[in-house]
């Protein structure tokens, strides 16, 4: 018997069609003799539809109201899948973040999770139910209802699978696993049936939408599998991508995937004092707004001057660059200047620590098409370059053939 955390995403349980085929496919594997937890994500649309309701009513509402208003998505997808698995004679029970003992902090729509009492879900559990949780949310330590931001119900399951110490996290999309870049902008591209951790957190934090960010991150930290899966597959033998510890995997591949970020912006701000602090006292502001920053590049002057520059997230554009001119004129700033028509676009791959030349055939591939850098960043296993958004589909084609990525090559 191994105990199994599902997940399914929107379009998994987008209709009462998809949630009955849903509960037949939770009802084969718990005949298996599994136990079986499920976390669900709000069908298809609605979360948009709330956001809408919330926007025609009071677009500058509390934080804390919109997510009682947006945490009701899922809630709705639980009690549905619950009842459609009664009405196959599975028993079933569902849970809400607060009854699934998931605790979080306060930072409302961008929560994250604390702490998991797993108690009443193993008890559950033991008397042989299916348990059925809703994704995204949870409670703060006063009691109110946080969601993990879009795509949390990954996080969710696999926090959900570490706390129970789970075999595998299973998280059942409309694809059926990891390719080497979106199939969408190259036809091409490879489906990948193994996967390291690391590389999975690469890909994810350079833009790749399969897996949540965060959901990857805890993963990698407590050494849990996860397996994506294509819900609209018959049966439970199709194919699919176990992403897992990098011991596990045998070749290590030079290059893995090319992943890419249309949602990003550019902020400059310049003439700054080159003076010990200085990055502290730009990205301070930006960071207490609860603004993320990704690539950051500062340049040293000549005149006791540099200028700082840095990414974040395009949908915090305006915010960010209010708060940057009102730094600048703290800091007698010569100009504060941005861009939210940038892209990112970044090669990842384990096989990168063995492999030398791996920046130099990427810079040389991109040169040869015109395209120019703005930014460059590397780490141990990934390199990720800024360019103009009008280059992006242009960059990964080219990136995807130079290293040989496509099906036909390999």
């Amino acid at each position: 018997m191994a105990l199994i955390v599902q997940k399914y995403g929107g379009t998994s349980v987008g209709s009462p069609d998809r949630i009955k085929e849903v509960a037949k496919r939770v009802k084969r594997w718990r005949e298996r003799g599994d136990d079986i937890v499920v976390v669900v994500s709000a069908m298809s649309g609605e979360t948009n539809r709330l956001v809408g309701l919330i926007n025609d009513l009071n677009t500058n509402g509390s934080s804390r109201e919109k997510d009682v208003v947006l945490s009701t998505g899922e809630q709705v997808t639980m009690g549905l899948l619950s009842l459609a698995l009664e009405s196959i004679d599975c028993p079933a029970k569902s849970y809400t973040g607060r009854q699934a003992g998931i605790i979080t902090n306060s930072a409302h729509s961008k929560a994250r999770i604390e702490s998991i009492d797993e108690a009443p879900i193993r008890k559950d559990l033991s008397e042989g139910k299916v348990i059925i949780v809703a994704g995204f949310q949870g409670v703060d330590g006063e009691g109110n209802i946080t969601t993990l931001g879009r795509g949390g119900s990954d996080t969710t399951a696999v926090a959900l699978a570490v706390a129970l110490k789970a075999d595998e996290c299973q998280i059942y999309t409309d694809v059926d696993g990891v390719y080497t870049t979106d199939p969408r902008v190259v036809a091409d591209a490879t489906h990948i049936p193994k996967l390291a951790l690391e590389e999975m957190l690469e890909m994810a934090s350079q833009g790749s939408k399969v897996l949540q960010i965060r959901a990857v991150e805890f993963a990698y930290k407590y050494d849990m599998p996860i397996r994506v899966l294509s819900s609209f597959d018959d049966g439970d033998n199709g194919k699919s991508t176990l992403v897992t510890r990098e011991e596990d995997i045998m070749e290590q591949v030079m290059v893995r995937g090319v992943a890419f970020n249309r949602d990003e912006a550019q902020l400059t701000i310049k003439g700054v004092p080159d003076t010990p602090g200085v990055a502290f006292e730009i990205l301070g502001p930006i960071s207490d707004a609860n603004i993320e920053v990704d690539m950051i590049l500062q340049n040293i002057g000549t005149d006791g001057t540099t200028d700082f520059t840095f990414t974040i997230n395009r949908a915090d554009y305006s915010e960010a660059m209010s708060i940057l001119k009102a730094t600048g004129k703290t800091l007698g700033a010569s100009e504060c200047k941005g861009d939210d028509r940038i892209a990112k676009v970044s090669i990842v791959g384990a096989g990168m620590r063995s492999h030398a030349g791996v920046a130099t055939e990427m810079f040389k591939a991109l040169s040869k098409e015109g395209i120019n850098l703005r930014m460059i960043s590397t780490s141990e296993i990934k390199i990720s370059v800024v360019v103009d958004e009008k280059y992006l589909e242009l960059a990964v084609r080219t990136l995807h053939e130079a290293f040989g990525l496509g099906s036909k090559a390999v």
